[in-house]
């Protein structure tokens, strides 16, 4: 081997990706050309086959752009390629939208294609039934009055319902993902040529898309360790989510281009020659330099664009794990190394297997280089994740499939145990999407967990029984509290009582004791095996309890049917739900909210100007007028308010059930008002009941500063070691005032803690 060759190991080359790949049309002739050399003749045929299929299908039909929809398919398939995807699911991604668009049936797709197709295609299918205009035509989905029209529904609904929609979808993606992790592929695929070709929509749509590529299905490739899907939806989810800093930093890139590249190619040449020197065979390149991941570390870490280090950055392909750690002792050698900025994950993976070590030095000139080591191997597991299994002959990597299935099953164990959509999408940002931490028992055994889990949710991991009985616990033998968010390498010792069960407020999120669906689920269980009468009269409690500590105005038999409607229940179900954990006492309680807004006001003036804003509300009817809050009803953001037109004092704001309203008889001195837009506070009286204890107005105090909550107002009255404090404290909402009130009635010796009402 000439000297020449050792740093030149051969591999297929790997250009800098630093540009956003451009979407040109495919044809067939060209897919064909992508597919893999270990297709056989009739993978090739059934490929062809679906193609024919789908071009009949979807004959006609255009997208939003204008261009014809098959080219959507065909770019699907392609994507796909790259993975070495087989036959099978290569002609699922050329039909993964004929169920929905056009008129091909699942028994059609199931007579021509089997099973496994069939089931494919059906797996991926977006299960909406908004009522669609074909493709055929010059016309994209119905104008929105159109729908609107055919459905009785307002304009704000329909969007309501179509987020909806969305959120069930991407519930049934990642429902789908524990069974077959190939529906997801096709999904991602999908979801990354429609980013590609976002342009065509309008504005709030390509926000809309954006922000829910970049919330869900980016870091849903992230979790599958598919670092060419990722880079690429959240470039160009952050494209249309913040442009103008997306431009600021590719223009940034594009003006020093030159500058950057002359000095990448002096690294490489520096490196190889080091290399070469020490005998180690490598592949030397620069990193992409991905739009999103500067700005992260930007905002993260409050450095501007300069001084961002993956700016310049290079990655070294070595033939196994000893040349990994023997070209990081060259580089250490030669540069010194950034402090903090080392990471070895060949010996400890990152959760979703990937491999690398990492570290950062002072170059030459002063200025930092990021450097990563790895395998090919180890490269493409980095690059195509959970799909590398495809891209493998035969043994080696592919052995380790079964695990990362099993693995993402585990992480996806509750997932038949919640069935409100949004809840289950939640979950899986906090309990799939996020890192890990790994936590150690008192045995000695790792837990593996999400990170900001708590020992409770710890205690359940370990086992139900634990959970149930949990107490405390001591975290590296101190006591800590139960929200305390562990961290990897902690070793948590859970106290237990001998019998009983979970508190209802472990489900509370504002309390932060509970973060994982695991054990939120397991609770909910305990909660659900208890009498139903029992947890109708604790719902029922529950709700009238938190109305009346809001001082909210009490909601009659038919409201309460109205209230549950909305959650698709009936009155007694949506108490029982309440009562056992299934339902969120914040949900329904801002639904309340949410359907008191929307009824009429005790008296409307017809508005004669557009609405006038103030610090806090905004007056329709009357311009350019001064407002106050009535201090005898103290309304906060969340009540029902109306204005009264005083005389030399502008327009006093109160609640609608406020007693001096109602007691007023000039009702044409009253106006409609709503709450404006300006985040400010307000003051709200408060009393809370407990047995007197030292430190208890203390502790009440630190309560509040750690919620950023003024206390205008303190007075107590001790009797019979009773205390009783009124305050009266600045809040931002009915949101927030909920929440103090739930932590401080948990303080100890605290009876109870609530609104005091007008009167």
């Amino acid at each position: 081997m000439s000297p020449d060759s050792c740093c030149t190991w051969q591999r297929q080359p790997r250009p800098e990706r630093i540009a956003l790949k451009t979407v040109t049309p495919l044809t067939l002739k060209a897919l064909l050309e992508l597919l893999p050399e270990t297709y056989t003749p009739a993978d090739r045929d059934l490929v062809q086959h679906a193609y024919r299929v789908a071009e009949k299908a979807h004959a006609g039909q255009k997208r939003v752009s204008g261009e014809p929809y098959l080219n959507h398919c065909l770019a699907v398939a392609s994507i796909l390629t790259e993975y070495r995807m087989p036959a099978d699911v290569i002609a699922a991604a050329l039909l993964h939208d004929t169920v929905e668009d056009t008129g091909i049936a699942y028994e059609a797709l199931l007579g021509e294609f089997g099973e496994g197709i069939a089931n494919l295609v059906h797996s991926v299918t977006k299960l909406t039934h908004l009522p669609r205009v074909s493709r055929g035509g010059e016309e994209s989905p119905l104008a929105e009055e159109e729908v609107t029209a055919g459905y009785g529904l307002e304009p704000e609904q329909l969007r309501n319902r179509k987020r909806a929609l969305s959120i069930e979808t991407l519930r049934k993606t990642f429902l789908a993902m524990g069974d077959d992790v190939r529906v997801v592929l096709i999904k991602l695929a999908d979801r990354l040529h429609n980013m590609r070709t976002l342009g065509a929509f309008k504005d709030s749509k390509r926000r809309r898309i954006a922000q829910e590529t970049m919330d869900i299905f980016a870091p849903l490739a992230n979790r599958l360790g598919m670092w060419q899907i990722k880079w690429e939806l959240e470039d160009l989810a952050f494209r249309y989510i913040n442009p103008d800093k997306y431009k600021e930093i590719a223009s940034r890139l594009d003006e020093r281009r030159e500058t950057r590249e002359s000095q990448m190619q002096q690294i490489v040449e520096r490196l190889e020659r080091l290399l070469r020197d020490t005998g180690l065979k490598a592949e030397i390149y620069g990193r992409p330099k991905h739009i999103y991941s500067i700005y992260k570390k930007m905002t993260e870490k409050g450095k501007p664009f300069d001084l961002v280090r993956d700016i310049r950055a290079v990655r070294l392909i070595v033939p196994d794990v000893p040349a990994c750690y023997a070209a990081l002792g060259v580089i250490h050698t030669h540069w010194r190394p950034i402090p903090n900025e080392f990471d070895d994950y060949i010996a400890a993976p990152k959760d979703n297997f990937y491999q690398s070590l990492h570290t950062a030095v002072i170059y030459d000139d002063g200025k930092p280089v990021e450097v990563q080591i790895r395998t090919p191997g180890m490269d493409e597991n980095a690059e195509f994740g959970i799909a590398a299994h495809w891209r493998y002959k035969e043994g080696g990597q592919r052995d380790k499939y079964d695990e990362r299935i099993n693995w993402l099953r585990k992480l996806m164990e509750w997932r038949t145990d919640v069935d409100d959509a949004q809840e289950f999408v939640d979950t899986m940002k906090t309990d799939v999407f996020k890192d890990r931490v790994y936590i150690f028992t008192p045995r000695g055994d790792i837990i593996d967990m999400p990170a900001g889990s708590t020992p409770v949710d710890f205690a359940y991991h370990v086992h139900t029984d634990i959970g149930n009985r949990c107490r405390g616990a001591k975290v590296n033998g101190k006591l800590m509290p139960l929200d305390y968010e562990l961290k990897t390498g902690e070793q948590v010792e859970i106290l237990t009582t001998k019998q009983g069960g979970p508190s209802r407020d472990w489900l509370n999120t504002s309390l932060g004791l509970v973060r994982t669906q695991r054990a939120r689920s397991k609770i909910k269980a305990w909660f659900k095996r208890q009498n139903r009468e029992k947890n109708l009269a604790e719902g029922r409690s529950l709700l009238e309890r938190e109305i009346q500590r809001l001082g909210l105005p009490q909601v009659d038999d038919q409201g309460i049917e109205k209230l549950a409607q909305g959650f698709d229940r009936r009155a007694d179900e949506l108490y029982v739900a309440l009562g056992c954990g299934d339902l969120h006492l914040g949900r329904v309680i801002n639904r309340l909210l949410e359907a008191k807004q929307s009824d009429e006001m005790l008296v409307v003036v017809p508005p004669t100007s557009e609405p006038v804003s103030t610090d806090a509300v905004d007056v329709l009817g009357v311009k350019d007028l001064l407002t106050n809050f009535a201090r005898c009803c103290n309304p906060t953001p969340g009540d029902e308010i109306i204005g009264f037109i005083t005389r030399g004092r502008g327009v006093s704001i109160h609640r609608q059930d406020c007693p001096n309203i109602l007691r007023n008889h000039d009702r044409e001195r009253l106006v409609k008002v709503t709450w404006g837009e300006k985040v400010r506070t307000y003051p709200v009286p408060i009393r809370i009941s407990a047995f007197d204890r030292q430190g208890l107005m203390g502790d009440v105090s630190t309560l509040l500063n750690t919620e950023g909550i003024n206390i205008l107002n303190v007075e107590v009255d001790v009797s019979k070691n009773l205390a009783e404090l009124r305050l009266t404290v600045e809040v931002r909402d009915i949101a927030q005032l909920s929440r103090i009130l739930t932590r401080i009635e948990n303080l100890p010796n605290v009876l109870e803690a609530q609104r005091v009402r007008a009167g």
